[in-house]
């Protein structure tokens, strides 16, 4: 029989973590050489131009969920892009042309998603924002063939290997074989224990299981999967089955829809050990949760490529500042961080194919997998120059902490197991 208190709690989570955008799209001109105003930023004469671009205007699209299961993600990522494009724009822009963005929201819907595709491609230089690895995996061959610069807002290592496709951080299966590696010296874990996987039935849950499988053989842990569909918010069934196997921890590679439930049940069921999470299944909106809240605060672990957005780093305070101030009242989450940083990537390719004199499409890609060492003043320098390989390997782990804005706390600095320096990354493309 379903818990009633569980089913409450699912459909708490599924309330507060609603939210919804609008998005547009529009046409532009075919290939043409510009000459961009004296001191544009990046500026160097004439310039090729191609898709997006005009002599005024660079468009680039994003794709993104802000009705969905990824929907507070969404949301924070798209505002944060606007404010970084928004802040470049207020400086003379990018080769004299002032950055729009065109925004279409998918819901996490792969149809939808493969139809505002098509709207936006060939009328974008690129789309700096496409949410789902599910989405991604659908739409990059279309997306190589047709050589738009495209930086997905998903992590998994099965999106290697494509020149155009960029991964901006350490993959899924990396991420949680450091994660396993801190779980076990912190909850001391010893070979033989048990470890619980609940993970989402896609491309995300398949790539993060596949590093948990590597790091609990490694490691001597036995591993219960749980499998569960990426639209599933009542948990009872797989904490029964993974409190009945005696499980000392849970790995969870699910949305924060369905981290709220596995928290909660988990914690009404009796089965109180520590649980490790991406960072993408974390939102601080569940901590307004008391059923939720508690539990995390106890016992969640997030990994996370970055540290924590309210990190006493001068780049991070100046962007808290800078996006409570432009969204008053909206939440400060990791998304906020991973779309400023996945903008700001975006940036530098545009500024890159502005000092090379070719903003085509192809001369944005070319731009971009010359950059080698990217320091965006947080987090590991990143390399973007191999397609096949992601452009860091380390990893942070973070700890609820409601005093946060975020409602994260780092308690690890970026590291990169030993495990992680073994693990054979599955074939690239």
């Amino acid at each position: 029989m379903k818990s009633r208190k569980g089913t409450r709690t699912a459909a708490a989570v599924l309330a507060i973590l609603a939210l919804t955008a609008t998005a547009c799209s529009s046409k532009d001109d075919d290939d043409e050489t510009t000459n961009p105003p004296a001191g544009a930023s990046g500026s160097s004469g004439q310039v090729k131009t191609g898709a997006g671009v005009t002599a005024s205007e660079i468009k680039v699209g994003e794709l993104t969920d802000m009705s969905g299961p990824f929907a507070p993600l969404g949301k924070s990522v798209t505002n944060a892009e606007a404010l970084y494009f928004k802040q470049i724009n207020g400086q003379g822009g990018i080769c004299g042309r002032q950055v729009k963005l065109e925004v279409k929201d998918h819901a996490y819907d792969p149809q939808k998603a493969r139809t505002q595709y098509t709207e936006l491609s060939g009328n974008v230089v690129g789309i700096s924002q496409l949410i789902g690895s599910a989405i991604v995996t659908q739409l990059q061959d279309d997306i190589d063939r047709e050589g738009i610069l495209t930086l997905p807002q998903a992590w998994p290592s099965t999106l290697l290997g494509k020149k155009t496709i960029q991964v901006t951080a350490t993959t899924y299966d990396v991420e949680i074989i450091n994660g396993v590696s801190y779980l076990k010296r912190t909850a001391n874990l010893a070979a033989g224990d048990k470890v619980g996987h609940i993970y989402a039935d896609d491309e995300f849950g398949a790539n993060s299981f596949a590093g948990a499988k590597y790091a609990a053989q490694a490691a001597g842990l036995s591993l219960v999967e749980q499998k569960i569909k990426p639209t599933d918010s009542d948990m009872t069934a797989a904490i029964t089955a993974l409190k009945s196997a005696g499980v000392k921890a849970i790995i969870v590679s699910a949305s924060p829809r369905q981290v709220g439930p596995i928290m909660a049940t988990s914690e009404a069921a009796g089965l109180k050990v520590p649980v490790l999470a991406h960072s993408v299944g974390f939102h601080p909106q569940l901590l307004a949760i008391p059923a939720v809240a508690g539990a995390m605060e106890q016992r969640l672990l997030v990994t996370s490529p970055v540290p924590s957005i309210n990190s006493e780093l001068p780049t991070l305070t100046k962007l808290v500042a800078d996006y409570t101030a432009e969204y008053p009242g909206q939440p400060i989450d990791q998304g906020v961080l991973s779309g400023f940083s996945t903008a700001a990537i975006f940036g530098e390719a545009l500024k890159g194919a502005c000092q090379a004199g070719d903003l085509t499409p192809a001369g944005v890609v070319a731009a971009h997998r010359k950059n080698a060492s990217l320091d965006l003043g947080y987090g590991a320098k990143l390399d973007f120059s191999s397609p096949d390989k992601p452009p860091s390997y380390q990893t942070y782990i973070l700890k609820v902490d409601k005093s946060k804005a975020s409602g994260l706390a780092t308690v690890e600095q970026a590291f990169e197991a030993p495990e992680a320096k073994t693990y054979t990354l599955p074939k690239a493309g």
